[in-house]
């Protein structure tokens, strides 16, 4: 892989090892990336580090980007492209492709995503899925992370992850038409472990929570999937102000195109359950995106029928789908509640 003092020397216009950047000259490398002679993709990001991802895996280096940065560590995934073969697509969407593999030195299925890196979006959604996975590799409630390759002919960086054979939760609706209370009251509790982790230590909100990234294996347990819209939040006051995701489950202040935070993932969390739980999607959906936002923002949040569910979970559905963000309970409260009530 391309050595860290080869890539500082390449930097020289644009980084000063040991001035840092200056203040009128500092360049956005939040979406910087090269390409070496060699193969080697380097993804730069100021506040993430820098990734060295080629055709034998992934190294991270700390963010020696950053003036006052100390930290030089490197953490390395060896993950090598002759080392796998695909045997089938598992699915698609609209940055990426994912097939199932099998990994020869250790005879383990798992899931590859492929993402072009040419794409300027696209890029910057592999930054932040790779920076999430990184830093959870094996994290409760989070799908594992096992490293990613670069594969020159095609341009696409190959992230491995963890095979979740039983598939999402959307799939499991569209069998089973819904999840019984007690087992969806397990499902979230390991969930809300994984949503707790990327709120409280990370500072990431999600904001693409819903069934089809809601995954689970053929053990029962679920995980969290797909960070690659997911956005950084540098303190607790801070607030994201892009509209991305899946309309269907965004939050009211999102819809409105106000600030949000923490408490949009609790919403579409909330909303996530309740669509599980009862089998049915609260809003209409097949009258056009501007009429679903309209019922979103007008009618009364949805309730679970009470005389079907238990109490414990209807309340817990109540406050995750209060309209005013402040009033929803944190993911680290939720996740205490749901540990002590349903």
């Amino acid at each position: 892989m391309a050595g860290l003092e080869e890539l500082k020397k390449k930097l020289v216009p644009l980084f000063d090892a040991e001035k840092g950047f200056s203040a009128a000259s500092a360049p956005d490398l939040t979406d910087s990336y090269m390409l070496s002679e060699g193969g080697t993709v380097n993804l730069l990001s100021r506040s993430y580090g820098m990734y060295n991802i080629n055709q034998l895996g992934l190294q991270k280096c700390s963010s020696w980007l950053l003036e006052e940065s100390s930290d030089h560590s490197e953490k390395t995934y060896r993950c090598a492209s002759h080392e796998m073969r695909i045997f089938g697509s598992i699915g698609s969407g609209a940055s990426s492709v994912v097939q199932r593999a099998i990994h020869i030195p250790t005879h383990k299925i798992i899931a590859l995503k492929k993402i072009n890196i040419f794409e300027k979006e696209k890029r910057q959604q592999i930054l932040t899925e790779i920076r999430t996975l990184c830093e959870a590799p094996c994290f409760e409630g989070l799908v594992e992370f096992y490293g990613a390759f670069y594969v020159p002919d095609s341009g696409q960086i190959n992230i491995a992850l963890e095979y979740m054979d039983g598939g999402s939760l959307a799939d499991i609706l569209r069998v089973r038409k819904s999840i019984p209370e007690p087992v969806l009251s397990s499902m979230f509790q390991k969930l809300l472990q994984g949503l707790s982790y990327l709120h409280g230590v990370q500072h990431l909100v999600h904001r693409d929570i819903k069934p089809a990234n809601l995954l689970v294996n053929l053990k029962g347990e679920p995980k969290i999937t797909d960070f690659g819209i997911s956005a950084g939040l540098d303190n607790s006051v801070a607030m994201c102000a892009t509209f991305v995701g899946t309309v269907t489950y965004m939050s009211p202040e999102r819809i409105r195109n106000e600030g949000y935070s923490y408490p949009a993932d609790i919403w579409s969390l909330g909303l996530a359950l309740f669509e599980c739980g009862t089998g049915e999607f609260p809003y209409t959906s097949d009258e056009g995106p501007v009429n679903l936002m309209l019922q979103i923002l007008e009618d009364p949040s949805p309730s679970p029928p009470k005389q079907d569910f238990s109490p414990e979970f209807c309340s817990f559905i109540d406050a995750c789908l209060q309209k005013d963000a402040d009033a929803r309970p944190t993911a680290e409260q939720v996740k205490e509640w749901t540990t002590l009530t349903i």
